[in-house]
């Protein structure tokens, strides 16, 4: 692996890896391998709510303090100083660190109370317990999350510090150290917020279900559902990809953990197709790009923008349905088009499995998610216990049924308790660290000057900060994880879009969008490099085909602004017209994106459909006069592809005569 592709590789890859390697030392694999079990049992009790059922009556901080000493615990005994290292032995110096850090937490769960009473004072036992927090979760982050979010967290903790030295409307407020300490850490606005709860609870819920799936055969089946699905069409390889990624990224929760995932079966695919390299990478990192974005689950993020905004997590994931379909709409459409256009074929039916079998062998991996539309829609329940009755669920059906010769063991249930605590410390140490920057933001004013700033260089303009907010967006998404890149945007630049007067979920869902996009934009594109790296494919071309694949991507947030029907809010008649001018634009952009439909498309007939898409995709009530911009473009459209009809008609006609 290349040193850009192993710099892309996220923590979660690399759990997966060590599962495979040879075994370190006894206490990495008993001690740490525990801690990391105990993580995962903490957080499935927690949705279970079984600690009330035993009497055990806490405050929420005290769970997130307790969940931190574990988690920071089996950290430094599991994870080593080096990114990528192997971990066969643990220094004395993480040992000491697991000790001291684990200690703090403990003491802040078992005083937290205490602590409470006495916040205005800045007990020094706080002080000093908070310090060995902050200091262990940011060399924790950087062991885990990586350098990106690491130099992050250190600009706003040296900013907290220095901040009223700075001169101009960024100039921050000037906090005693003992102050920030305490209220970055050991505050609700802080370390101990809602990043915390979502680390802690709901994200380890979701992520042990996923990793019971894998063992149970679940994965297994949605592959072979996809592959019988669509291997019979041409560029089918692509369209399994598609449809397999979409599945399964939704529930992985990181753009990369889905491509080296299903690239490993899919990218092959696509080579063996026809596809070129660069882009048969592309496409599998665009498709698992937008399993982030996919309802019901969107990689987790849904619940953190619904508990962020203090919404019904139903109202994100309707708002969410349409934008996604439409991305995935137009990669079908493009991989479909470059199929035609190649002379891309479906691939070996022998290789193709019956749909009807497969759904007769395996469709009752159906259920458990299943169980969790019902929990969380019909009888409204928390995402994390929806996600523990789901993996419940899961637990027989992978016993006693399985799929594919693939079966759940004792053996791998317990790996799977380990898999996910070893997983979920990532998820940690982004949570805190989060949580510290939001703790910053506020405590320093820095969070409303940002604001004010952004507001203020665009001048009042909410097109031309919509532009600078996309920028921004992908700049300070390069390099990080999912959950870390939304909950960042979500409090950096956001709130500078609503302050214009963009409603708080259009807002949050915008800067999701562009932060998604980071996993694809170059020069740090981490999950186009990382589906370059098993193409064996060039990593800059591959980040330019996979910006390429998901224009649609760069477009639809800058719509779904301008006007809500593609949030699915507004009347019938305004969300239908919308929904089916934008289906149809995306269809008319695809085909000059791929430069042809029935036969090659160049030059100012191509520019002409790409003008067409673009008048077609703007929703009807965006201004005045935009009934009739759609009027027009799908007035064009529909002569150009009738046109085009027709051309062919009539070279097949002639073909037909020659023949004779």
């Amino acid at each position: 692996m290349t040193d850009k592709a192993a710099k892309a590789q996220s923590f979660a890859e690399e759990v997966e890896a060590e599962a495979a390697a040879p075994v370190g030392s006894p206490l990495v694999k008993w001690v740490g391998g525990g801690l990391c079990a105990m993580l995962t049992m903490g957080a499935l009790l927690w949705a279970a709510d079984l600690y009330r059922a035993f009497g055990l009556v806490f405050m929420n901080e005290q769970f997130y303090a307790a969940m931190l000493a574990i988690g920071l615990a089996g950290l430094y005994i599991v994870v080593p100083v080096r990114k990528g290292m192997p971990r066969t032995s643990v220094p004395w110096h993480d040992m000491i660190a697991a000790a001291v850090s684990g200690a703090a937490a403990l003491y802040v769960m078992v005083v937290y109370p205490t602590i409470l009473d006495n916040f205005a004072d800045n007990p020094v036992d706080a002080v000093v317990a908070a310090g060995i927090l902050l200091a262990a979760i940011v060399e924790g982050l950087r062991r885990t999350a990586g350098n990106v979010l690491f130099a992050f967290l250190l600009f706003f903790l040296v900013f907290a510090l220095v901040g009223h030295l700075i001169p101009g409307r960024l100039q921050g407020e000037d906090v005693p150290i003992d102050r920030l300490a305490i209220y970055v850490v050991l505050d609700a606005n802080g370390m101990f917020g809602f990043p915390m709860k979502v680390s802690t609870t709901i994200v380890i819920a979701f992520m042990f279900f996923g990793f019971l799936l894998e063992p149970a055969g679940g994965a297994r089946f949605f592959t072979d559902v996809s592959a019988g699905l669509m291997g019979r069409y041409r560029g089918g390889s692509s369209k399994i990809a598609i449809v397999g990624s979409s599945l399964f990224g939704s529930i992985s929760g990181s753009a990369v953990s889905n491509v080296v995932s299903t690239g490993v079966i899919t990218i092959p695919l696509m080579q063996k197709g026809g596809y070129p390299k660069h882009s048969a990478a592309a496409i599998e990192a665009v498709a698992s790009t937008g399993g982030q974005l996919m309802p019901p689950m969107m990689g987790v993020a849904a619940f953190v923008m619904a508990e962020l905004l203090q919404i019904g997590y139903a109202e994100v994931v309707i708002a969410a349905l349409i934008p996604a379909i439409l991305y995935y709409v137009a990669l079908f459409i493009q991989v479909d088009l470059q199929a035609a256009r190649d002379g891309i074929l479906p691939i070996d039916k022998s290789t193709i499995p019956s749909v009807l079998p497969v759904l007769g062998r395996g469709g009752i991996f159906v259920v458990p998610f299943v169980v969790i539309i019902l929990c969380l829609f019909r009888w409204a329940m928390q995402p994390e216990t929806a996600a523990l009755y789901a993996a419940l669920t899961l637990v027989p059906i992978g016993f006693l049924l399985g799929y594919g010769g693939d079966r759940l063991t004792i053996g791998s249930l317990v790996a799977s308790f380990v898999k996910t605590g070893k997983a979920g410390l990532e998820l940690l140490m982004i949570g805190g660290a989060a949580g510290a920057i939001i703790g910053v933001l506020n405590i320093s004013a820095l969070g409303f000057a940002l604001t004010s700033e952004l507001v203020g260089i665009a001048g009042g303009s909410l097109v031309i900060l919509l532009i600078l907010a996309a920028i921004v967006c992908i700049i300070l998404g390069m390099g990080m994880p999912t959950l870390g890149v939304y909950i960042l945007l979500a409090t950096l630049v956001a709130p500078a879009i609503i302050e214009l007067g963009v409603p708080d979920l259009s807002a949050h869902l915008f800067v999701m969008y562009f932060g998604m996009m980071s996993m694809i934009t170059p020069p740090v594109a981490i999950a186009a490099f990382a589906a370059a790296t098993l193409a064996g494919a060039p990593m800059m071309k591959t980040g330019w085909q996979a910006v390429k694949y998901g224009w649609s991507a760069y477009l639809i947030p800058f719509v779904f602004i301008m006007s809500p029907t593609l949030l699915l809010q507004g009347s019938a008649m305004s969300v239908g017209l919308s929904i089916t001018t934008a289906l149809f634009g995306v269809f008319l952009v695809s085909i000059a994106v791929i430069g042809f439909l029935l036969a090659p498309v160049a030059g100012p007939l191509r520019i002409s459909y790409a003008i067409a898409g673009l008048a077609l995709i703007i929703p009807i009530d965006a201004f005045s006069a935009a009934p009739w911009v759609n009027l027009i473009g799908g007035a064009v459209g529909a002569v150009l592809v009738a046109t085009e009809v027709i051309r062919r008609r009539t070279r097949t006609a002639v073909a037909a005569s020659a023949g004779e």
